[in-house]
């Protein structure tokens, strides 16, 4: 069981945007709303050194003395994610440069690149000056690392100085040329190199570049940002000791690998904005609609499970959304109720803190159609009536235990690359597959733990494995050992680690738990999906489809006696992406061989079980009814959820 620090709210202030005589008004206003965690500084490195090593920490100083008497922890924020104009005049390579080779410019946030090693000096420097002068500084209680790293499609850079990072790191992965050579297949298109110095980066080519290139590319560009972020890491922890280092990952953002950056850190955090992340999710229309005000029932569970699994548990939300945002392509506001709705639904995923962005509107710049928890002039925004309400409300929920979830998800940042760079249809979108996965999973109840390839298997009942073409070999070993149900989705291991088909045809490794061999794929417009009957009811499959050699009969198949789902003792793959009614299905069937407790909820509400406590959240546009025993003990709401409406319940049993 997982012991954590008492739940508390946060918020994001920056003091370099107002004038100093509100500093103490704001804080005192803040306490008393229940906040007792405000980040600060991310973006203020023009004014902690307005020219070439002039420091001005002074404000600082006011603004942490001022935190610390008013009761605030100050989360403290590096400043590397907006560089100033000055140190790009002095080094103007240190910019991106993107894949149509356009250089990137100054004027906004995040331009630079990761592997200018001037740059990451320069990093250096200005985050050792200030964990020097405030490391021990009694309102720091942590630090975080940039900001949202990957944002704005920023970690592919095509500079010269990722070009010449770029094969030093093939060098040392390859030894030899002729070996890169055999492993990236270049007997193909006469793309054999005579030494490392002639590889390019892979971009600009007439067609599509080497997939084995494209994805060693991707592994550096990851590489850099982890190399990059450990810089910051090393010094805070020399020259702050004992505060935990966290960084405010960007959800759906896959371009690097966040379970590997996160073992620097000691928490992992990640901005939450439901609504500007709905307007982009490979989901209809008809479901964009309906939780327009609500956003999409899933996603930020999804993500609180994942970040729950990058740093021991620890994690946190840097920014949540309080009201309409300025950036997706329509900016709706929340239903009312809704800042309150994703509070506690991230507390009930185990969150120790939730950080709310922004306290107060801004006046002028890129953001000042950003809701904030209160409005431009001062006065309170609807969301700071939620957020008090979360704070009372948090002193009957402060007592949350969580245990291992009955069921797994295994997620894998390679995946993505490796389905983004041979897609086979533009509309296999892993990260969309992987939530229809954790949807199913999430309709019938359970909890559900999103974890790496390397975690432990062991004390699971259900694993699910949505499309995962490189499997490390001990997974698959670990698979082998496990003893519960394990669900497969199509195109795992269906590449090597040098992405090539495997030599025994997919799924490679895995056909020593379950006998198939996938003979030819086919991908299928969304329009023209194959209709099928299950236990009398009809269904779709499309967008993938496999053709299989087995002597297993399949349990779901096509009217044409095609196999779609296999199953083998505790093994099922599935030859076909499902419909989400289908995948529903065969999800619930297999919870129920795993003899795991499920819930049956109506549509658009979801549930999280903690220990003895149960949350429900209505998403829905309209009231839904919740179906519980007579003799239930209520702490928060009732059987009768308004829109946007919280129950929270004592219960007894376990979901496992």
């Amino acid at each position: 069981m997982l012991e954590r620090p008492r739940p508390s709210l946060g918020v994001c202030y920056y003091p370099e945007q107002w004038p100093e005589e509100q500093w103490e008004g704001d804080f005192g206003d803040m306490h008393d709303a229940g906040i007792r965690f405000v980040r600060i500084g991310e973006f203020a490195w023009s004014r902690l050194e307005p020219d070439p090593g002039a420091y001005q920490f002074d404000w600082m100083k006011r603004v942490l003395d001022l935190a610390n008497a008013k009761g605030l922890s100050i989360v403290l924020g590096t400043p590397s994610a907006t560089p100033p104009k000055w140190l790009v005049e002095q080094m103007p390579d240190m910019l991106a440069v993107d894949a149509q080779g356009r250089q990137r410019k100054s004027g906004s946030r995040r331009h630079y690149c990761f592997s200018h090693s001037g740059y990451r000096n320069e990093c250096a420097r200005i985050i050792q000056k200030l964990a020097e002068e405030f490391g021990a500084h009694p309102a720091v209680a942590a630090w975080q690392t940039d900001n949202e790293y990957g944002c704005h499609d920023t970690v592919l850079s095509y500079s010269n100085a990722a070009l010449i990072a770029f094969r030093t790191w093939l060098r040392l992965k390859y030894k030899t040329i002729a070996a890169l050579n055999k492993r990236w297949g270049n007997a193909f298109w006469s793309l054999e190199y005579r030494e490392f110095d002639e590889v390019d980066l892979p971009n600009l080519t007439v067609t599509e570049p080497n997939p084995s290139h494209q994805l060693d590319f991707r592994r550096f560009s990851s590489d850099q940002v982890m190399a990059f972020n450990r810089v910051q890491t090393d010094i805070i922890r020399r020259w702050s000791p004992g505060r935990p280092i966290l960084h405010n990952f960007m959800g759906s953002s896959l371009d690097f690998d966040h379970f590997s950056l996160a073992r620097d850190l000691d928490i992992a955090g990640w901005d939450s904005y439901p609504l500007g992340f709905l307007s982009r999710l490979p989901v209809s229309a008809q479901h964009k609609t309906r939780y327009l005000r609500a956003g999409d029932p899933d996603f930020c569970a999804f993500h609180h499970d994942l970040y729950r699994g990058c740093c021991r548990g620890r994690w946190w939300i840097m920014e949540q959304q309080p009201g309409p945002v300025n950036w997706a392509q329509y900016n709706p506001a929340p239903h009312a109720g809704m800042v309150r709705l994703w509070s506690l639904e991230a507390f009930a995923h185990g969150a120790e803190v939730v950080s709310y962005f922004r306290w107060r509107q801004a006046l002028f710049a890129q953001e000042q159609m950003h809701a904030g928890l209160n409005r431009p002039d001062g006065t309170p925004d609807m969301g700071l009536s939620e957020v008090r309400q979360v704070a009372t409300e948090l002193e009957q929920l402060s007592s949350i235990k969580l245990e291992q979830a009955p069921a797994a998800l295994i997620f894998d940042y390679e995946a993505a690359w490796t389905l983004e760079i041979q897609p086979h249809t533009e509309e296999y979108v892993y990260l969309g597959v992987a939530l229809s996965f954790y949807r199913a999973l999430r309709r019938i109840g359970l909890n559900v733990d999103v974890i790496p390839q390397e975690s432990s298997l062991d004390g699971y009942k259900l694993i699910v494995i949505p499309s995962l073409p490189i499997l490390d070999p001990d997974l698959v070993k670990r698979l082998k050992d496990f003893g519960g149900e394990i669900l497969i989705a199509p195109r795992t291991c269906s590449k090597t680690e040098d992405f090539q088909i495997p030599s025994n045809l997919p799924p490679g490794p895995l056909q020593q738990l379950i006998p198939i061999k996938v003979q030819r794929v086919e991908s299928l417009p969304s329009f023209a999906p194959e209709r099928l009957t299950w236990k009398s009811s009809g269904y779709e499959v499309g967008l993938w489809f496999e053709h299989v050699e087995t002597e297993i009969e399949p349990f779901i198949a096509l009217p044409s006696g095609e196999g779609v789902a296999f199953r083998k003792g505790t093994y099922t793959y599935l030859a076909a992406l499902p419909s989400q009614e289908l995948l529903d299905a065969i999800v619930a069937e297999l919870a129920d061989e795993a003899q795991l407790e499920t819930v049956q909820l109506p549509k658009g509400v979801r549930t999280r079980r903690c220990r003895d406590v149960q949350f429900f959240f209505n998403y829905n546009p309209e009231p839904a009814t919740l179906h519980l025993p007579a003799r239930t003990e209520f702490l928060l709401g009732s059987r009768e959820m308004p829109v946007a409406g919280v129950t929270v319940v004592r219960t007894t049993g376990a979901n496992r």
